[in-house]
């Protein structure tokens, strides 16, 4: 089987505005997908079309059309999707299963360069590039305090063997948290390739709010299991990040309403303690996953972001 086949699932919720970008970028790659399986998750905009016409020149994507939930379902419903899509794999042969979101631009070595780093390091089992944002004419990571273990569920990589070990995603906030601490427990490294760029179109929580993004993280780290001191200190963290008040005040919102609603946490008794002994390890200033530095590679050339038709390119 060869090492650098992959399968990309990629669940969409009404992004016609940029589906056709991320399209222009996956049908661009030097090593194309065995399969490229878009979930039209229930879309009211012409994103189910805009599917259909690519799957129309490429035999190699396919389409699938989910009846429309009537709301959001944050963590869960892209999830529900995203399986909608797995089931669809058959027999195919495969190494890497990737979840990629229908709002991104990124060069056509993204994925030659991303199997690479799972080629030079044997023990990475969850990986995917730097998801960046345009702020005056440049290209910045999007977020700054995200651990190094941290892979944004934007792009996400799985070995095949990682995959299986981890026994599937959780449906609920938290499934690409709680997907992270499994692999390190089991021994898997998992991180953010720094220096392979992908562009955000719509950053993260636009689509509902600042208020309603950071509450379904809080609710996303209860899911995860996290210990109630380590998540009060990082709520107190979070007053001095932006919006001033609204991070803080949104996570211990949502973390707390998990108890207080009864909302289940992971079913794995063995992963919360995990996790809870890596958080108070982190507290008490010993070896944790949180100590870890990003991964460089030793000889991993730069590409070019691909950028939208319509706008200049971007400096690195």
């Amino acid at each position: 089987m060869n090492e650098a086949s992959y399968i990309i699932i990629s669940p969409v919720r009404n992004e016609a505005k940029y589906l056709s970008l991320t399209i222009e970028s996956v049908t661009k790659q030097t090593v194309l997908p065995k399969r490229w399986i878009i979930v039209d998750d229930g879309s009211s905009d012409e994103t189910g079309a805009v599917a259909e016409a690519a799957a129309a020149k490429c035999d190699w994507i396919k389409v699938i059309h989910r009846s429309d939930r009537g709301y959001r379902k944050p963590g869960g419903g892209v999830i529900d999707a995203f399986y909608d899509g797995y089931n669809q794999i058959g027999s195919l042969d495969w190494q890497y299963v990737v979840k990629l979101d229908g709002d991104l631009s990124f060069a056509p070595d993204y994925f030659a360069r991303c199997l690479l780093r799972f080629q030079q390091d044997s023990r990475l089992g969850i990986g995917g590039g730097t998801i960046c944002k345009e702020t005056a004419g440049h290209l910045l990571p999007e977020s700054t305090i995200d651990p190094a273990f941290h892979v944004r569920g934007a792009t996400k990589i799985y070995k095949r063997d990682c995959w299986e070990r981890l026994g599937g995603l959780i449906r609920a906030p938290g499934w690409d948290t709680v997907d992270e601490f499994k692999a390190n427990m089991l021994g898997w490294a998992t991180y953010t390739f720094p220096e392979i760029q992908v562009l955000h179109h719509r950053p993260a929580g636009q689509a509902q709010g600042d208020w309603k993004n950071w509450v379904k993280n809080g609710r996303a780290n209860y899911v995860a299991g996290y210990h109630p001191l380590f998540m009060l200190l990082k709520c107190v963290s979070r007053l001095k990040s932006r919006p001033y008040g609204i991070a803080a005040l949104g996570l211990f919102t949502g973390y707390l309403s998990g108890y207080l609603r009864k909302v289940p946490m992971v079913g794995d008794e063995q992963l919360i303690r995990y996790v809870r002994e890596q958080q108070m390890r982190r507290l008490l200033n010993r070896e944790n996953l949180w100590a870890q530095k990003s991964v460089k590679p030793s000889s991993v050339q730069c590409g070019t972001l691909v950028q939208p038709r319509s706008e200049a390119p971007l400096p690195h």
